[in-house]
């Protein structure tokens, strides 16, 4: 089995080339795969397969030639994974599979369609506007943190930490506690401060996250752009530009009328071939 590793600011992911969807990508592999001791180590699985060959993919086809099929760490399935998407678009270049033009690249996943654009080492990806909703509450090392509820084509709660509580110190080895009756299927928390002014942004915001899949990730970009459309609003703005600072790097989230713009660096560090009957359990 062939695979690529690449990363957007430190999230991390194995690219697995399916283009006919004819591999057995089982959850047991995948968890395998990114076991980080025993296998290739990474946050997500990304399977490059036509959208025509694959059954999420498919009602996509005539819109995107390319499907993006993301499984969480844990061998979970997620609707969306925006530094996943620079990731994704930056192999689909580099090896030849899509070539760069004048207008963005589309690119299909569980949310729908995603359009991205690559200048230099920047892959930028237009999702949909994040929509804010009312608030929940985050449990985590005996806080509980009140944020907002945002979609993002997957779910996330926004915790912004009150005066005091310092972000580095907060302990995200155990999960946060949730209200599953608010997010049924698990939610992606993100925990942030303000930071200090960014030429040529309306807002700064230092954030750390715990992904649900795959744990604390370096950088998630779909929890970028929930924390961004927050800070804006807190800001009594509706558009605007966000610094977000991530373990893992800063990336930038614009947020227009209609959509949300995801720019960071993505990066291909290694290729290679794996025996999969190796990873199984």
């Amino acid at each position: 089995m062939e695979f690529t590793k690449g990363h957007g600011t430190g999230n991390d992911f194995v690219l697995l080339p399916d283009p006919d969807g004819q591999l057995d990508l089982t959850p047991e592999l995948v968890a395998a795969l990114c076991d980080r001791r025993r296998g290739i180590g990474a946050d997500g699985v990304l399977r490059v397969v036509r959208a025509a060959k694959h059954p999420d993919g498919a009602g996509l086809a005539g819109e995107a030639e390319w499907f993006m099929d993301y499984w969480n760490a844990d061998g979970s399935f997620a609707e969306m994974c925006g530094n996943g998407a620079r990731v994704f678009v930056r192999y689909l270049l580099d090896t030849g599979l899509a070539t760069p033009a004048g207008a963005a690249l589309p690119v299909a996943t569980r949310a729908g369609v995603v359009r991205a654009l690559v200048e230099g080492d920047v892959v930028s990806v237009e999702m949909r506007r994040p929509q804010v909703y009312d608030s929940s509450a985050a449990t985590l090392g005996g806080l509980t943190l009140t944020g907002a509820v945002v979609d993002v084509g997957n779910p996330h709660l926004v915790c912004v930490l009150p005066a005091g509580v310092d972000l580095s110190a907060l302990d995200l080895t155990v999960a946060p506690g949730f209200d599953p009756t608010v997010f049924p299927s698990g939610v992606n928390v993100e925990f942030i401060v303000a930071g200090d002014p960014v030429d040529g942004t309306d807002e700064h915001t230092v954030m750390r996250v715990y992904e649900r899949g795959s744990a604390e990730t370096l950088s998630c970009g779909t929890g970028a752009c929930a924390v961004g459309t927050v800070a804006l609003r807190d800001a009594g703005r509706d558009t605007g530009v966000v610094a977000v600072d991530v373990p893992g790097g800063r990336l930038t989230v614009t947020v227009t009328a209609d959509s949300c713009w995801l720019s960071g660096p993505a990066v291909l560090v290694a290729t290679g071939e794996l025996n999969p009957t190796t990873l199984r359990p």
